[in-house]
C-alpha cells in the first residue's frame, strides 16, 4: 500500500513538472515572437530618420528630376561649411571644393569620403551621382572639362542638399542703391571678402513689394543690394569706395537710361560708423569737384527681390549697361 502511494505521487509530480515546463516554453515563445515583431532592420531604422520631403524635393531626389539652372539656393552660395544629403543628412561635399562653373548648378571638384556613389546612365552618355547612404539623386559628374586642377565637376541640384555652416568668422551687412540693382550687384559681389549679395528693395512704405510695384514709382522703394561681408577681409570703406566708383553719384533719381526714384543713389547705413565713413567719402568726392547726389539714410526693412533678379549677369553672361568702373579715390 505504501509503495503504491509513493508511485502515484511520483506520477502526479512528473505531470505537474511537464505542465510547468510546457507553460514556461509557451511564455518564452510568446516573448520571442513579440521581440521579433518589434525589431527593425538597420535600413528601416535609417529610413525612419529620413527627412520628410516636399513634393518638389521628392521630384528631384526620389524621381531623379532636375531643378532649373540658376534657380537653386546654393548656385553662387559662398558660406563655409558642409553640404549634407537633404534626405538622410549624410555629409557629401565641402565648401572648400565648391567652385563657380557657370553651369547654373552648384559644382564641386571633390566629395567627402565615399559618401557619393556613381551610376553610369543606361546609354553611357552621363554618370549619375547619388547619396551612398540613401540613394537620393544628386545630379551628374563630369570629367575632363578643365575647370579645376582636379578636372572633375560634380554638378548637383541645390534642392538635394542641406547646408551646415562652419564659418565662425565675423560678418557685417551693408546696403547700397545705385540705379539698376543688376549692375550694383555685379561689381560688389566680385570683391574678396564678400560672402553674399542680394538685390532687393528698401526705403519704401509697401510691405514686400513686387518688381512691378517698385517700377511704378509709387512705393517709395529704391532698387538696392544687400551685401554680407567679412570685415576681417574687406572693410566697409573699401566696399563703399567701389560703390562710388561703379556708378555716377551726381545723377538724381536716375542712372544712365534708367529714370525714376527707384534708381536713385542712396546708402542705407546700419550704424553711426557706416554713416561717418560714407559721409567722409562724399566729402572727398566733393573736394574733387563732384556734386554728389547720394543720400544717406538709416536702413529699414530690406525686401529680397524675385529670383530672376539674383545674380543676373552671372546667369546671362552679359555686362552691365550703366555701371562702369571709374577711378575716383
Amino acid at each position: 500500500m505504501t509503495s503504491s502511494l509513493l508511485y502515484y505521487k511520483h506520477i502526479v509530480n512528473m505531470k505537474n513538472f511537464k505542465i510547468c515546463l510546457l507553460i514556461i516554453l509557451l511564455i518564452n515563445m510568446s516573448s520571442c515572437q513579440a521581440q521579433t515583431n518589434s525589431t527593425k532592420t538597420i535600413q528601416e531604422v535609417k529610413e525612419n530618420n529620413y527627412r520628410k520631403l516636399t513634393d518638389e524635393e521628392a521630384r528631384v531626389i526620389i524621381h531623379k528630376g532636375t531643378e532649373y539652372p540658376f534657380t537653386g539656393e546654393y548656385n553662387t552660395f559662398k558660406d563655409q561649411g558642409v553640404f549634407h544629403c537633404k534626405q538622410c543628412n549624410t555629409p557629401l561635399f565641402s565648401s572648400k571644393d565648391k567652385f563657380n562653373s557657370g553651369s547654373g548648378w552648384p559644382s564641386f571638384d571633390d566629395i567627402i569620403g565615399n559618401n557619393v556613389s556613381e551610376i553610369p546612365d543606361s546609354d553611357g552618355s552621363r554618370t549619375e551621382i547619388v547619396c551612398a547612404t540613401c540613394g537620393g539623386h544628386l545630379g551628374h559628374v563630369f570629367r575632363g572639362e578643365g575647370f579645376t586642377d582636379k578636372n572633375t565637376r560634380h554638378c548637383v541640384n541645390s534642392i538635394s542638399l542641406q547646408f551646415e555652416s562652419s564659418d565662425q568668422s565675423p560678418r557685417d551687412t551693408a546696403v547700397f542703391a545705385s540705379g539698376c540693382f543688376w549692375g550694383t550687384e555685379y561689381h560688389l559681389q566680385r570683391l574678396e571678402g564678400v560672402i553674399d549679395t542680394k538685390p532687393g528693395y528698401i526705403g519704401g512704405h509697401v510691405k514686400n513689394p513686387s518688381y512691378q510695384q517698385v517700377c511704378s514709382g509709387n512705393t517709395g522703394h529704391a532698387e538696392a543690394v544687400r551685401v554680407i561681408f567679412n570685415p576681417n577681409i574687406v572693410t566697409y570703406e573699401e566696399i563703399a569706395k567701389l560703390y562710388f566708383e561703379t556708378h555716377d553719384p551726381t545723377q538724381i533719381d536716375r542712372q544712365g537710361p534708367d529714370i525714376g526714384t527707384q534708381y536713385r543713389s542712396e546708402i542705407f547705413y546700419s550704424n553711426d560708423m557706416q554713416k561717418k565713413i560714407a559721409n567722409d567719402l562724399i566729402k572727398k568726392l566733393e573736394a574733387k569737384g563732384l556734386k554728389v547726389a547720394t543720400k544717406l539714410t538709416v536702413a529699414s526693412t530690406f525686401w529680397v527681390a524675385e529670383d530672376y533678379h539674383q545674380d543676373y549677369y552671372i546667369k546671362t553672361g552679359k555686362q552691365p549697361y550703366c555701371h562702369k568702373y571709374t577711378k575716383r579715390f
